[in-house]
């Protein structure tokens, strides 16, 4: 049976791995200095070698990790079952992402390695708030059901 990412719940040391990467990112914006004009946070993520990279808007590399639990992972949802983690950690980090010296609105995209975006993972913006799909999963049927039981009554 092929290795699984998709159906296997990320390792405690990915999670940390994850959040230290985030970190550095945040670490490289501190809220101290003037604040950059950026659209997005580029996290690439590379399948063959596991590593997590966050790029600025120029494709200038902010920071540079390595994830085993994703080194050499053949799975075709790769990018869409390592999103929720990184997902996870961004939000664990949501105060001092939020704190980044850089103008708003701004977003983390997660990319494939060929640069093309796989995910919106998290935008920072006082007035927009993205919502995680898999909260969203089963939200028509919910209220179909609801809808339902108001027509009923």
């Amino acid at each position: 049976m092929p290795f699984k990412l998709f159906n296997m719940k990320a390792t405690e040391q990915t999670l940390q791995q994850i959040e230290r990467a985030i970190s550095k990112v945040a670490d490289k914006f501190p809220p101290s200095i003037e604040a950059t004009v950026l659209t997005d946070i580029h996290l690439r993520v590379n399948q063959e070698s596991g590593e997590l990279v966050a790029y600025d808007d120029d494709d200038h590399e902010i920071t540079r990790s390595v994830i085993e639990q994703w080194i050499g992972n053949k799975d075709e949802d790769f990018y869409e079952s390592v999103a929720r983690p990184i997902r996870k950690c961004i939000e664990k980090e949501k105060a001092e992402i939020e704190k980044m010296s850089i103008l708003q609105p701004f977003s983390f995209v997660l990319e494939d390695e060929e640069k093309e975006a796989v995910a919106e993972l998290y935008v920072v913006d006082n007035d927009t708030v993205i919502i995680d799909p898999d909260m969203m999963q089963d939200l028509d049927k919910d209220l179909d059901t609801f809808l339902d039981k108001l027509m009923k009554e």
